[in-house]
């Protein structure tokens, strides 16, 4: 199956593992409590307790340990979901013996191991032959312990008929329990198949945004991992003519997009629509977080690292409206601040996705594009995208970046609004407060007021292109600078939280091979 959805298969026996200690604790209960209180028991009291207790106890133990166990293997699942039907076969063996240790009246009822039989594969849905293995073991607990009860002399008074009708059940259950297993590890293989898009095979889910989800991918000829991203049906619209209109967009544009060469922009390997219909794209895969959570786990940044971070982005958008491109939807969740090789806080623009094509006299190339659709995110939306009134250029990303400039600074957008269309009028009619206003760091004159012309209403009033914003922000006095030194000392400070593999020499050594590497590439890619 495929590996997401084999984990949540093995997190499932844990699951399992809690009900059956939750029956195993309601046993213990029923046998010490309420038969006292409502009623008389099939035998004598003492008698039944002193056999159900032990019996009971080892459940709740065995069962609770399987939780412990289901924690441990989790990065082992096929080991686990083993573990997992040997547990079946366990708890199915103390059931046979609460049913047959002494003679109780029986009647015609059937086995509580047909339920332990049926219900652990349906949720746990391990191989169909080990499946059918374990419930045919767990299915003949019952005879087994009748055997053994015989051996000891106890005295059931069951007919040769009664014992058939006992034992049946299970095996019938046993047979049934390969049902499910065989259905669900079938979707699984299905999901795996329809996960295959090109050369690449997709596995678990990275995140989800306006467009698409993104997943990790595997090429299944090179060791190269990577992520892919699924274009949601809905974007590419409800019919067939305006699909392939989309499509040939997404094909144009991401060929445009592949051609980008600066290193702070995401490289995009490869681009298709899948059987089905659907839109993919295939790029790196990063390490690091996006700029949405560094403000949200983190907080505020300080200013010095904000011009740092700003920089990098400003090389990624100049290239691309070199190009004719624009981005459309800079925000926040759209930059990456990753490791690369021996480089960290090392940013990177994602998702251009939205790109627009620009002709040389600033007017869009529209003729391929959806009719009367307004893209973006609301919060950093510039006003001539949401009125729709003027060609968009490179100057509406700027607007953009200072809004997400405005957000590392403060922890806000520049605009607070219950609606979207409430968000995107504030936009267009109010103006923001100075950053240095709504935060609690020291904000540079300088900066504040180079942010606050990134959002001017007027793109003739903001930076002029990405190299004039990235001259001005290199130029901003900074009284604590954000160095290589202290970028290394944070990254090793979060590894562990941010949940990458390896480590960070603060050695001086490591630090002067990284900031060697910073270097290189700022003097090659500076406007």
């Amino acid at each position: 199956m495929p590996s997401d959805i084999l984990e949540q298969t093995c997190k499932r026996v844990g699951i399992a593992a809690l009900v059956f200690a939750a029956i195993w604790a309601w046993v213990l209960v029923m046998t010490n409590l309420a038969w006292r209180l409502f009623g008389t028991a099939p035998v004598k009291v003492e008698q039944w307790s002193g056999h159900v207790n032990p019996i009971a106890i080892i459940g709740l133990v065995i069962s609770l340990g399987m939780v412990f166990v289901a924690g441990r293997l989790h990065h082992e699942p096929e080991k686990l979901l083993d573990v997992g039907l040997g547990f079946e076969v366990v708890t199915a063996a103390l059931i046979g013996a609460l049913n047959w240790w002494i003679a109780v009246p029986h009647g015609w009822g059937v086995s509580w191991i047909c339920v332990v039989i049926i219900f652990y594969p349906a949720i746990v849905p391990a191989g169909i032959r080990k499946v059918l293995l374990a419930s045919l073991v767990a299915a003949s607990m019952d005879p087994l312990w009748f055997w053994i009860g015989t051996l000891r002399g106890v005295e059931y008074g069951l007919s040769g008929y009664e014992l058939l009708w006992s034992f049946v059940p299970n095996y019938v259950c046993a047979f049934l329990a390969v049902v499910p297993a065989k259905v669900i590890r079938g979707l699984g293989r299905r999901v795996s198949r329809a996960r295959e898009l090109g050369a690449y095979r997709v596995g678990e889910l990275l995140g989800q945004g306006g467009m698409g989800d993104v997943y990790r991918a595997d090429h299944r000829l090179l060791a190269r991992p990577a992520a892919i991203k699924l274009i949601r049906p809905e974007v590419l619209g409800d019919t067939a003519s305006l699909r392939s209109v989309v499509v040939e967009r997404f094909r144009r544009e991401a060929h445009a997009a592949a051609n980008l060469r600066s290193p702070h922009t995401i490289e995009l390997y490869d681009f298709g629509v899948s059987d089905d219909g659907n839109l993919y794209y295939v790029m790196e895969l990063l390490e690091g977080l996006n700029l949405q959570e560094l403000v949200d786990r983190f907080g505020p940044v300080p200013p010095a690292r904000v011009v740092h971070l700003l920089k990098q982005a400003c090389l990624s958008l100049g290239e691309a409206h070199d190009r004719g491109l624009v981005h459309r939807d800079i925000k926040p969740s759209n930059l990456v601040a990753c490791r690369m090789g021996l480089a960290v806080d090392f940013v990177k623009v994602l998702d251009f996705g939205l790109v627009k094509m620009a002709s040389e006299d600033g007017v869009e190339q529209a003729n391929l594009t959806s009719p009367n659709v307004t893209t973006g995110t609301p919060a950093f939306m510039p006003p001539e995208i949401a009125l729709g009134n003027r060609p968009i250029d490179g100057r509406a990303d700027l607007y953009a970046l200072g809004c997400v400039a405005y957000w590392l600074l403060t922890g806000q957008t520049p605009f607070e609004a219950p609606t979207a269309v409430a968000m995107l009028m504030q936009h267009v009619k109010d103006d923001a407060r100075p950053p240095s206003e709504a935060s609690e760091l020291g904000i540079p004159v300088e900066l504040d007021r180079l942010v606050l012309d990134c959002l001017a209403k007027d793109p003739d009033d903001r930076p002029a292109d990405a190299g004039v914003l990235y001259r001005r922000l290199a130029e901003c006095p900074l009284p604590d600078p954000w160095d290589r030194d202290r970028a290394v000392e944070w990254w090793a400070l979060h590894l562990t939280e941010l949940g990458l593999d390896g480590s960070l020499d603060e050695s001086r050594a490591s630090v002067a091979g990284i900031g060697a590497t910073m270097l290189y590439v700022e003097e090659r890619t500076k406007p």
